[in-house]
C-alpha cells in the first residue's frame, strides 16, 4: 500500500503554478456536475471558535477530497488541511497544506470568473486589501488580462505602498497606493475586494464605480461580515457565484440586499452555466457585473489533485511511512 505523502506549504507553493491552477479549474466548471457530490459546507461554532468542512467528490478528478478550516476569531489564527483519498481503494494518498491550496484556487476561480466578464481589453485595476488574498488576486488576474495600471487602497500606508511596489516589480505596470478605498475603485474597469473591515462595514460602495464596471468579491462568506453594499448588488446586471445558493443565503452582502427589496432571482447565475456558455452572459453597458465567491471544494481538491500530481512529478512531499488502512465494510 503506498504511504501518505504529506505536502507542506512551500511544497505546495512549489508544485503550483497559476496559468495551470487556472485552467485546472476551468476544466472542473466546465464538466458535468452531481449535486450529491457536491455537498453544502458546513460549520461548527462555539466560543468565538469555528471548524468548517468542505467536501467533494468531482466528476472529473481521480481523488475524492475534503477540506478543514479551522478558525478563532479572537486569536484571528486560522489553520488548513486537504485530505485526498483514493476513490477505488479508500487508501489516504495525500495530506496537504491548505493554506496555499485555499489562496490559489479562490484567485484562480476568480480568474475563470474575470475572464468571462471583463472586457478583452488591457484594464485599469483597484484592489482593496494588501495582504495575501489581494496578492493572489492580481497575480491571477494578470493572466487572464494586460493590466493597464493599478490602484490600490489598504488601512495602512505602508503595507499599500508596499503591495505597488511589489506589483510594479512582478508585473512591471503603473502600480499606485492610493488614500482612499474610494479613490481606488473610481474609474476602475475591474475592482478586486479582498478585504473586509473590522467592522464588517461594506468596503466597496455602488456610488463609486464606473457602471460598466467589473467586481470581484470575495471577502464576504458569513452572514455578518459584509464587503459590497446595497446599491453595489442593486446595479449588478449580473452576478456570477460559485455556489449560487450559499452566495444568496449566506452572505452579508446578499442578505443586507434582499432585506431591502433588491431581487437577487432574475440576477444571480452560477459560474458553472457561464463556464458552460463560454463567453459570460450578455454584458449591459449601464450595469455592473459582479462575481461572488464563498468558496467550493470542487475548488479545492481540483487544485489538490494537480498539487498532487505536480508534486509527485518534482519530488515534492515527505512520505509518512505509513496511511490509513482501509477496512472491509
Amino acid at each position: 500500500m503506498t504511504e501518505t505523502l504529506f505536502l507542506s506549504d512551500a511544497d505546495v507553493r512549489a508544485a503550483l503554478t497559476w496559468s495551470e491552477a487556472i485552467d485546472a479549474v476551468r476544466d472542473a466548471y466546465a464538466a458535468p456536475t452531481d449535486a450529491a457530490a457536491l455537498p453544502p459546507r458546513t460549520m461548527a461554532r462555539a466560543d468565538g471558535a469555528w471548524l468548517r468542512t468542505l467536501s467533494a467528490m468531482p466528476s472529473h478528478c481521480e481523488y475524492m477530497g475534503a477540506k478543514l478550516i479551522a478558525a478563532n476569531v479572537g486569536t484571528r489564527r486560522a489553520g488548513y488541511l486537504v485530505a485526498l483519498f483514493e476513490r477505488p481503494t479508500a487508501v489516504l494518498a495525500a495530506l496537504l497544506d491548505g493554506n496555499h491550496v485555499t489562496g490559489m484556487r479562490t484567485a484562480a476561480t476568480s480568474a475563470v470568473a474575470i475572464d468571462a466578464l471583463a472586457p478583452r481589453r488591457p484594464l485599469r485595476v483597484a484592489v482593496v486589501g494588501s495582504g495575501f488574498e489581494a496578492a493572489n488576486h492580481v497575480a491571477a488576474a494578470a493572466e487572464v488580462r494586460d493590466v493597464a495600471e493599478l490602484a490600490v487602497y489598504s488601512p495602512t500606508e505602508a503595507n499599500r505602498r508596499r503591495f505597488a511596489a511589489d506589483v510594479v516589480a512582478t508585473l512591471g505596470v503603473e502600480a499606485r497606493a492610493v488614500d482612499s478605498d474610494e479613490e481606488a475603485a473610481r474609474d476602475a474597469d475591474l475592482v478586486l475586494a479582498a478585504a473586509r473591515s473590522r467592522d464588517e462595514s461594506p468596503t466597496v460602495r455602488g456610488a463609486w464605480l464606473r457602471s460598466d464596471a467589473t467586481v470581484v468579491s470575495i471577502g464576504s462568506t458569513l452572514p455578518e461580515q459584509r464587503e459590497l453594499d446595497v446599491d453595489a448588488i442593486r446595479r449588478a446586471g449580473v452576478i456570477v457565484a460559485d455556489v449560487p445558493e450559499e452566495v444568496a443565503d449566506q452572505t452579508g452582502d446578499m442578505l443586507a440586499a434582499a432585506a431591502e427589496g433588491v431581487e437577487l432571482a432574475g440576477k444571480l447565475v452560477s459560474l458553472a452555466d457561464v463556464v458552460a456558455h463560454a463567453g459570460g452572459p450578455p454584458r449591459d453597458r449601464d450595469s455592473l457585473a459582479i462575481y461572488k465567491s464563498v468558496g467550493s471544494a470542487l475548488q479545492d481538491v481540483t487544485v489538490s489533485e494537480l498539487c498532487l500530481r505536480r508534486a509527485r512529478e518534482l519530488g515534492l512531499g515527505r512520505g509518512l511511512g505509513q496511511t490509513i488502512s482501509p477496512v472491509s465494510k
